[in-house]
């Protein structure tokens, strides 16, 4: 996989799927616990360097301000900014929003990624209908609003999954497309994708004095730790405030 060009990051992805088979393999009885590969002076599965992808917020408002120049570009921004309004969802969760999910003052749903799993009492995300994603609903939403209806033209009724997937693939490559292309018009350096939008998020509020968690409940981390992947660091300007209180020697109390 080296040799093919794979990062370590994907390596690592592909080879925890297969030493999950060789674990139901042998607690099956149909592998002996001798052909298993990994572990303790076998082969150790690399943990891959996870790179930060948050944007600042001054980025993030040169994204949300810009003057689109085609109606792409603005559907493209504006999906891209609901899922950073929306506690990070991700585009598939988006998609399968329905009129149902919404109140008047929330939107409610459970992630695709966790609704098939054995867990039980799966915990909903809550999503408060803030201005800003009232109004991109309102550009963008189907029409008539009835419960049964998708928020947005994404998907279509009966779809296989395999076609939803399909589907949901093109969506996030269309929107990959024109997001990068904001970026660069408004001179952000950083690749710019739909997973920014969920590290940009919960960076943000983590940066705002926000806790953790808050944002892990907000993101729908089953723990602290898988939340504490996706915060970025501390700006520097905020790194300089702190650093500041160690000689902050003049608030100190005399005695």
């Amino acid at each position: 996989m080296l040799d093919n060009g794979n990062s370590t990051t994907t390596i690592g992805f592909y080879l925890r799927a297969v030493r999950a088979i060789f674990n139901n393999a042998i607690a099956a009885g149909e592998a002996t616990p001798e052909l298993y590969p990994f572990g303790k002076r076998k082969y150790q599965i690399p943990a891959g360097r996870n790179i930060k992808k948050a944007l600042t917020l001054t980025d993030i408002e040169k994204i949300f301000t810009y003057q689109a120049t085609t109606p792409s570009e603005a559907r493209a921004r504006d999906l891209w900014m609901f899922s950073y309004l929306c506690n990070g969802i991700n585009i598939k969760d988006i998609a399968r929003l329905k009129y149902s999910n919404l109140d008047n003052e929330k939107i409610t749903f459970i992630r695709a990624k966790t609704e098939r799993t054995s867990r039980q009492n799966l915990k909903p995300i809550v999503v408060m209908l803030t201005p800003e994603v009232r109004e991109i609903i309102k550009r963008w939403g189907n029409k008539p609003s009835y419960p049964e209806a998708y928020v947005f033209p994404l998907l279509k009724e009966g779809l296989t999954p395999q076609r939803e997937l399909s589907t949901v693939k093109q969506v996030i490559k269309f929107i990959n497309t024109y997001v990068k292309r904001i970026a660069a018009n408004v001179g952000i350096v950083k690749d710019v994708t739909t997973y920014t939008a969920r590290h940009s998020f919960s960076t943000v509020l983590k940066r705002a004095g926000a806790p953790i968690e808050y944002i892990s409940e907000s993101l729908g981390h089953s723990n602290l730790k898988t939340t504490e992947s996706y915060l970025d660091s501390f700006e520097d300007n905020v790194k300089l405030q702190y650093t500041a209180h160690l000689t902050a020697f003049k608030n100190v109390d005399k005695f």
